[in-house]
């Protein structure tokens, strides 16, 4: 196998370069993968624009997370999988001792391991994730399909966060790719009734063929809180899901609870952001107010499993493919498009 590989490596804000580097060793317990299909996330244009993630990624390092390919290599001590395997890795394993882990909240672990490197020819899984958050993909299964595993697991987290039950009405602010895919889990696996809100047509248009029962336009100067309540009997939404990250849409989102509901945070605001809350409102209507951070193993495989069974497939969320080498261009232009959909870098 030859030695060096083409990779895209992170030195800071907006400074990507797609450059020659070593190939991964691989380690006792570790494998190398063939990466057959890296897709574009919210985050990663986040970490692109800031030049770094305060827990994941810190530059220069290779850089993405959401992938599906081939096993190439395994390290001594591997069981389980071989060569040949068509695999997908989540990006992150917790330690499975300290105190979170041991109060199942393994996605706040003291130790959490990330591992960047998607946007290249190869990856290295290291020996954690391999033994606690790498799947073999099933035969009917894209590359494509299997790599949005990542982030479903994290929509799932955010999901079960807010205990949703069938029958349920949930209303969903914000219909990029993480929005829709809250819109498809939560009628598809929870059996919910939807509302999806955007603040386009064609977002809407998109979130009715994901199941959405229920649209509302959020453009400048409209009544959301009025249609919301008009569809739920003048009560509001059992849950609310805030997937944008402004402090105004935070704020909206609790408006559109009922007595007792829930509303996730899911949209995270920049670093220093501050929201109030009407206090009264919260006390009185006994509201609860949360949100979610990253995923579990156990999600990731309850992720696996929605895509296995078809109810998410990378044709609902990946526009195009575009090879590595384009990788900047790609960026630059979901920097510009807000709520663009998903792209697979195709190493």
């Amino acid at each position: 196998m030859t030695e060096q590989m083409t990779a895209a490596v992170l030195y800071g804000k907006e400074h990507l370069q797609i450059e020659t580097v070593d190939v991964p060793k691989v380690g006792a317990g570790d494998v190398l993968v063939r990466v057959r299909a890296a897709l574009t996330c919210g985050t990663d244009v986040k970490v692109f624009r800031r030049g770094y993630h305060a827990r994941m990624i810190q530059p220069p390092a290779l850089f993405g997370h959401e992938l599906a390919g081939d096993i190439v290599a395994v390290g001594r001590g591997v069981s389980g999988f071989q060569p040949g395997q068509r695999v997908v890795a989540a990006n992150s394993a917790p330690c499975g001792v300290c105190y979170y882990c041991r109060h199942e909240q393994e996605n706040l672990c003291e130790d959490l391991l990330f591992n960047n490197g998607a946007y290249a020819e190869y990856i290295r899984i290291p020996q954690r994730i391999v033994e606690k958050n790498m799947y073999e993909i099933p035969s009917h299964v894209t590359y494509q399909d299997a790599a949005l595993v990542e982030p479903l697991a994290c929509v799932m987290h955010g999901l079960e966060q807010t205990r949703l039950q069938p029958g349920d009405t949930i209303a969903i602010i914000g219909l990029g790719p993480i929005g829709m895919m809250f819109v498809r889990l939560a009628k598809t696996v929870y059996k919910a009734k939807v509302i999806a809100i955007g603040r386009r047509q064609t977002q809407l248009d998109r979130a009715r063929r994901m199941g959405a029962d229920e649209l509302v336009l959020n453009d400048d100067g409209a009544d959301v809180v009025g249609p919301v309540h008009a569809l739920t009997g003048g009560r509001g939404a059992d849950v609310v899901i805030e997937a944008v990250g402004i402090p105004e849409v935070w704020q909206l989102a609790v408006q559109l609870l009922r007595r007792g509901g829930v509303v996730n945070f899911f949209g995270g605001c920049p670093t220093g952001t501050e929201v109030g809350v009407d206090t009264n409102l919260l006390h009185y209507s006994q509201l609860t107010l949360l949100a979610s951070f990253h995923h579990t193993p156990v999600l990731v495989r309850k992720a696996l499993d929605s895509v296995t069974r078809g109810y998410v497939t990378a044709k609902d969320f990946v526009n195009r493919a575009e090879p590595l080498a384009n990788l900047l261009e790609v960026l630059q232009h979901l920097m510009s498009h807000n709520g663009h959909l998903k792209t697979a870098i195709i190493p």
